[in-house]
């Protein structure tokens, strides 16, 4: 108990109002602030984008992330987060004593710290490769993996550009500018080698989509390789551009989550593991973890001077199921859709949460799943917790 009053403490927050704007503030020393990253870079899926989907006509049109009750523990504010407040990668952002980052979509926002490039319902593969596969991207966005990494070669290259821009100066004498210029373009390379990439999580989109449209378990575990290698090529690309600290996550244990438990429920006790999940899916996730795993300790050794971890969502998930009464979970509620409606995990495709007449729990800290496919920001933040515990020693950084 003590422990987890300890970590509790150390996860408070403080909002600080200045002027119309609100700042997150850490109220304990943020442990991944001894890495000193300049800046952070995140591409993945709805686990992970800050507001992306939501500037791109069809997936925002086709996403209820951005509209309450989504966000409402965010300053009640829908910012396209696919949850009732922040995520995983809001929480490192904070760890690391740096502002949360912004959605690259959003063409005013300040990006001096990092930018997040994910996107709600996007896949690994690319639309191509779906579509190969026999499989519709029902979220209609074709920013995979690739599309991102596109995205942050543009945006390296207008980083860049300023020196271009206040070459100009030059001939007006004014040399303070010109130099301000030439300094943040020299000093790019070492901001990157300063910086910490996440590639992902990514790459679970295509079997949920897959599993839904009628794929078998070993059509799904057949794409596993292509989805993998896909996911790698990005991290070879994320090197290219010279990133030194890379965490790649896997995927959580999805035969947990309400949508499925919902999908495949069953009246064979056997298809249920202890915590009450689906055997099945939880060991294709854990089939392509490690795979994924595999081919991360392949890629170390063609890059032993590059930091490539492993980020374990799918333990980090176990250890919160676990330990979920004792770190304030609803123990009667721990795989019941917090924001939904109907049947025994509070799920139903046809009313998720955001349509009309779909309530919300009362208190969705009590709950681990937010709306059946996404967590809340209480299950977010102890998993972020959990993988800091884990990723910590491996990053090298003075503690």
């Amino acid at each position: 108990m003590a422990a987890t009053i300890t970590l509790l403490l150390s996860l408070l927050i403080l909002m600080v109002k200045v002027g119309d704007a609100e700042q997150v503030l850490k109220l304990q020393n943020p442990r991944l602030m001894n890495c000193r990253f300049a800046k952070i870079y995140q591409f993945g899926d709805s686990l992970s984008d800050t507001g992306n989907c939501i500037r791109e006509t069809l997936c925002g049109a086709n996403l209820s992330c951005g509209a309450l009750p989504y966000g409402m523990d965010f300053y009640q504010n829908a910012t396209g987060r696919c949850s009732n407040g922040m995520l995983i990668i809001d929480f490192i952002a904070v760890e690391s004593g740096l502002p949360l980052l912004n959605p690259y979509k959003d063409e005013n926002a300040d990006f001096r710290h990092g930018v997040n490039f994910a996107v709600a319902g996007c896949t690994a593969l690319s639309a191509k490769s779906l579509a190969e596969n026999n499989i519709v991207n029902i979220a209609l966005t074709n920013s995979s993996l690739s599309v991102q990494l596109d995205w942050m070669s543009s945006h390296f290259q207008t980083t860049c550009s300023p020196v271009i821009h206040y070459t100009n100066l030059f001939a007006k004498y004014d040399y303070s500018l010109l130099q301000i210029a030439l300094t943040d373009f020299l000093d790019f390379p070492e901001k990157l080698n300063k910086s910490l990439f996440l590639v992902g999580e990514i790459g679970g989109n295509e079997f949920i989509y897959g599993l839904s449209q009628g794929k078998t378990m070993d059509e799904s575990r057949r794409m596993v390789p292509e989805v993998v290698q896909t996911i790698i090529h990005g991290v070879k690309r994320v090197i290219g551009f010279g990133a030194t600290q890379i965490i790649v996550p896997g995927n959580f244990p999805i035969g947990c989550h309400p949508i499925f438990l919902t999908k495949f429920m069953t009246n064979i006790s056997t298809a249920y593991d202890e915590y009450h999940c689906l055997k099945d899916l939880n060991n294709f996730a854990i089939f392509f973890n490690r795979n994924l795993q595999q081919a991360i300790d392949e890629l170390k050794k063609d890059y032993p001077n590059i930091t490539l971890i492993y980020g374990d969502y799918y333990n980090a998930f176990l250890w919160l199921l676990q330990n979920a009464g004792s770190l304030g979970f609803d123990n009667n509620s721990l795989q019941k859709a917090c924001c939904g409606i109907g049947g025994e995990y509070n799920y139903d495709v046809h009313r998720r949460c955001g349509a009309p007449r779909v309530p919300v729990c009362v208190d969705p800290s009590t709950h681990i799943s937010w709306d059946g496919v996404h967590l809340t920001q209480n299950a977010y933040r102890w998993i972020a917790r959990w993988l800091i515990d884990d990723i910590l020693p491996k990053l090298n950084c003075q503690v």
